[in-house]
């Protein structure tokens, strides 16, 4: 018996997977937070699902008066409603047309002229599928946000393989946009402009007052919630590439779970910025269109 609990004793209990060892309790601070994020994501979401039986009942309405506006008719009186309408709906998607035709004109012309702008999406990794879905759509804003613009700027997408691109490869039309995709990484698919590249970080020491057109400014596709602090500058400053930070605060209200960007304050801009309402998660979409915004200013 002492030999088998001798034995026993004997054995090394199995090591810890990294994952395991990596994982730590939340402290009080985080805990917070995430439940702050929980409970803003459940208002979020009914939210969404208000608005939508909003616009159900409103078609609905529209439908049932445009039935009794027919029915009250005279034959005469109906034919004129229904041509009437008919040349409502040609006009609308004449007008969709030739906006669509415009963005894709700027698009391209943007490839020649436009400031040039990457999203890194190397950090993958780091996410879990809810932080990589919630990534997705925001660079799927970003490229509407660009493509509404007067002068829209030239976008890369780069290291769009694994998860990511499956991700990516789910928004509809995707194929078709006018961004450049690069399954490697910027170091590689930009290797000749390497001394042009400037790395947007938080942690850098210098302020990006002026854009600068020869330069290509690279935004971290990274929503981690403040878990990898320092990272991009890391990274930045491993492969040698020059830092910057834009001066976000002077363009923004900040509030304890939301930053609002501040459209007034960018109303010397060709771009009419809208004001969007924005989780501390959204960096990507945030830097995205401070850019734009500063890109497109009037001098």
């Amino acid at each position: 018996m002492e030999a088998l609990a001798q034995d026993q004793a004997d054995v090394a209990p199995p090591p810890k997977a990294p994952e395991q060892q990596q994982q730590r309790p939340l402290s009080k601070n985080a805990q917070k937070r995430l439940l702050k994020q929980q409970r803003y994501e459940a208002k979020k979401a009914e939210k969404k699902a208000l608005l939508k039986e909003h616009k159900k009942r409103e078609a609905e309405r529209k439908r049932k008066e445009w039935q009794e506006a027919l029915e009250s008719a005279t034959e005469a009186e109906r034919s004129k409603l229904i041509e009437s309408r008919r040349e409502l709906r040609r006009e609308r998607m004449e007008k969709r047309s030739e906006e669509r035709e415009g963005k894709l004109r700027r698009l391209e012309g943007a490839r020649e002229s436009g400031q040039k702008i990457v999203i890194d999406l190397e950090f993958a990794h780091l996410m879990s599928a809810n932080e990589i879905s919630s990534l997705c759509q925001q660079i799927m804003y970003c490229y509407a946000v660009n493509g509404r613009c007067a002068y829209p700027c030239h976008l890369w997408l780069t290291g769009c393989e694994g998860e990511m691109g499956s991700q990516l490869q789910r928004i509809p039309g995707f194929d078709k946009w006018f961004v450049e995709k690069e399954d490697r990484s910027y170091v590689e698919a930009l290797q000749d402009w390497k001394e042009n590249l400037v790395y947007l970080t938080a942690d850098s020491a210098n302020v990006l007052d002026v854009l600068d057109q020869k330069k290509i400014y690279i935004i971290g596709g990274l929503v981690d919630r403040n878990r990898w602090k320092g990272l991009t500058m890391k990274k930045a400053e491993e492969q040698g590439i020059q830092t910057a930070k834009l001066p976000i605060g002077n363009y923004l209200k900040m509030s304890s779970s939301q930053l609002l960007l501040n459209g007034g304050a960018l109303a010397n801009t060709h771009y009419e910025a809208e004001q969007y309402s924005l989780t501390f998660e959204c960096k990507v979409l945030l830097q995205f269109i401070m850019l734009l915004c500063r890109w497109t200013s009037v001098p």
